[in-house]
């Protein structure tokens, strides 16, 4: 018989809203262009949170807090994780390369590379950009990109779920920086 078990809440060590805010974050944006479904929005917070990401970039007609769809699913992240909106994805991007971030879609493309050959730099900072549900990354910003990465997938199926797939890369570069 094992000796294990379940933690309770209070004996997870979790740090407060105000710890976190001045917590040294790790030097990853993520930017959400024209993501359309609010429980997706609540869980890239969630993880964004989990990660101590820089900040979340709201674009176009992705949904922005404070909404009880959205919240279903950060459970709070929204007021630890610092995110700002930004009409349009072109200026949002262009004002990260003005920050020396790399910008990544995560898009499959003519010219992507697996997450798992792309070297990720410590002294950079890095910007992960996840797209609509159905279209992907918008085609008018395609040009702002310095790389494109898609993960691995050997099924039947061609997409993960937005969340699902922001959660992998984000593990991937916070593994590395």
């Amino acid at each position: 018989m094992s000796s294990t078990k379940k933690l309770k809440l209070e004996e997870l060590g979790r740090i407060d809203i105000e710890t976190f805010k001045q917590t040294q974050k790790t030097p990853l944006v993520v930017v959400l262009d024209n993501v359309r479904s609010m429980h997706n929005v609540g869980a890239i917070f969630r993880t964004a949170d989990a990660f101590l990401l820089e900040k979340i970039i709201l674009c176009g007609i992705t949904p922005q807090p404070p909404h009880r769809e959205i919240h279903k699913a950060a459970l709070g992240a929204t007021e630890s994780v610092d995110w700002i909106y930004e009409k349009d994805i072109a200026t949002a991007l262009q004002n990260l390369k003005v920050d020396n971030f790399q910008i990544l879609g995560i898009e499959q493309t003519s010219d992507s590379k697996m997450i798992t050959d792309y070297s990720i730099n410590k002294e950079e900072k890095y910007a992960l950009v996840l797209g609509n549900e159905v279209d992907g990354l918008s085609e008018e910003a395609l040009s702002e990109y310095d790389a494109f990465l898609e993960i691995p997938q050997l099924g039947t199926k061609h997409s993960l779920n937005v969340s699902v797939c922001g959660g992998i890369v984000m593990w991937e570069f916070f593994k590395s920086l």
